[in-house]
């Protein structure tokens, strides 16, 4: 018995190393440091020597990082290489059976990544600008199809909640601009229209972004263009910032995308959940905030019965947390021809990923509560199998000489080993289960915290752009021409 219990103790110290806690932002915390010093050579190497994000589990993130890592070196070709490995990985967003399995049995961060809701849309951002660089509008015009089809999806998956992520402001505006740049403006305006539309049934924020007076104004425009008299007499009712009809179509302009920060990070948090006396499937737990709240867990859902409910009462969940980094967007203006102009918010992904995560975060916490119950099923089975295999080891020794009490006598000590026995190995799977309980602190962290854009008019020829902040000022050289030109420039 001495022996068993010091290999279990020994399987107990080697778990924490088996099962590393560290969160995914320090497993990859050179590379993103490397990033946000713009030290990009060195990043790219950082990135395809690490290992964690180079497992299969991690194949999404890998190609959403190297494919951000590109286009910030201005690599758009090899970018949308990565991106559309990453795009085709979003599309076949399915869970396995050995996701499942890996999921209830370890931890959510051993399953395949599969994305935040936010996620698609960005990709689709950045793929659209990586073509306009190409000089391939028709495949920009693609990805401006592929929003609608995410907005879609996004609709369906939460069966068009009010009070669910379930339209991107953002990307429908972008959108819009992607068919004003190729000449449709029946489509851009379409767009337009819809982005205001989910600012204006959100009260006129959306997500920690005010309905940009850039978007007010592109509406008017071009329902003014296309001669929708009755939109312009609507939306001019609902907006409140001075606007323009002026027709911008016959001479240069540039939206220019500006993002800074880098997006929050997940780390694990933990919680207490306590069974109340209302019922099976009544909990509380201790919020983030310090408040006592009222969990309802539905255990019908998951396939879970009462007896297996019952025998939990006091337990610890992981679950993720999101971390902001960058607080606020800074003061910048971007100075085009010797005129100044003021970029507006156009996308928050604090706000974002925050809000999101809270929205689901009754479902996170469910699933954590499945996965506990999943453990102490496969804890009290490898008990009770440790406790038989060893009473069948027992029944190989030879009794046929022992009187009856020395066998009865014997008998109690077998019986008390192989519990002794099953009790240890109880014992070793509890710690690994307990070391194992982690939460899924993965996401697209080398996107920034907050994207801003300003529209400007160009002259023919050579244009200096200066994009002032911080005390800094960033050059940019861009070549005036007819219509609508889109690029991004990272602080």
């Amino acid at each position: 018995m001495f022996t068993s219990l010091k290999r279990a103790w020994a399987v107990a110290l080697l778990v924490p190393v088996l099962l590393s806690c560290a969160s995914y932002n320090k497993m990859m915390g050179t590379y993103y440091t490397q990033l946000q010093q713009h030290d990009y050579d060195k990043a790219q190497k950082t990135i395809e020597h690490n290992k964690i994000i180079k497992r299969n589990r991690n194949a999404l993130l890998y190609n959403i990082e190297l494919g951000n890592l590109y286009r910030l070196k201005n690599d758009y070709a090899n970018s949308n290489r990565y991106f559309n490995r990453a795009d085709a990985m979003y599309e076949n967003n399915q869970k396995s059976l050995a996701d499942v399995a890996v999921a209830n049995l370890l931890n959510p961060m051993q399953q395949s990544y599969r994305g935040e809701d936010y996620e698609p849309y960005l990709l689709h951002f950045y793929k659209a600008l990586n073509y306009f660089a190409l000089n391939q509008p028709e495949e920009a015009l693609v990805e401006a199809r592929r929003i609608s089809l995410t907005n879609n999806a996004q609709n369906n998956k939460y069966n068009n909640k009010d009070k669910r992520y379930v339209n991107d402001a953002f990307a429908l505006n972008v959108q819009g601009m992607i068919y004003e740049a190729a000449g449709d403006i029946n489509n851009a305006f379409i767009a337009y229209r819809n982005a205001a539309d989910v600012y204006l049934n959100a009260a006129n924020e959306y997500y920690g972004v005010t309905l940009p007076t850039q978007l007010q104004q592109d509406v008017l425009r071009t329902a003014n263009l296309m001669g929708f008299n009755e939109q312009v007499d609507k939306y001019g009712k609902s907006f409140t910032a001075q606007t323009t009809l002026t027709d911008t179509n016959n001479i240069g302009e540039l939206v220019l995308f500006i993002e800074e920060g880098i997006a929050p990070i997940k780390e694990e948090q933990d919680f207490i959940l306590t069974a109340t006396n209302d019922g099976l499937g009544s909990f509380n737990y201790v919020n983030g905030y310090g408040i006592n709240s009222n969990f309802n867990f539905n255990y019908s859902n998951y396939g879970i019965s009462e007896t297996k409910l019952s025998s939990l009462r006091v337990f610890r969940l992981a679950l993720p947390n999101y971390v902001v980094q960058y607080q606020q967007p800074q003061n910048i203006s971007v100075g085009v021809n010797n005129v100044s102009y003021q970029p507006q918010l156009a996308q928050n992904i604090n706000a974002l990923a925050v809000n999101i995560l809270k929205e689901r975060f009754l479902n996170e916490m469910a699933n954590a509560l499945a996965r506990q119950l999943t453990k102490k099923v496969v804890e009290k089975g490898t008990q009770l199998a440790a406790e038989s295999i060893a009473k069948a080891a027992d029944k190989k020794e030879d009794n046929k000489n022992a009187d009856e009490a020395e066998k009865a006598k014997r008998q109690k000590e077998k019986e008390e080993k192989a519990k002794q026995v099953g009790q240890v190995a109880g014992l070793v799977m509890n710690l690994i289960n307990t070391a194992s309980e982690k939460a899924d602190t993965r996401n697209w962290q080398s996107l920034p915290a907050f994207i801003s854009y300003v529209r400007v008019p160009l002259q023919a020829g050579e244009n200096n752009i200066s994009i002032q902040h911080n005390g800094q000022t960033i050059p940019l050289k861009v070549v005036g021409k007819k219509g609508l030109q889109l690029q991004s420039i990272r602080l």
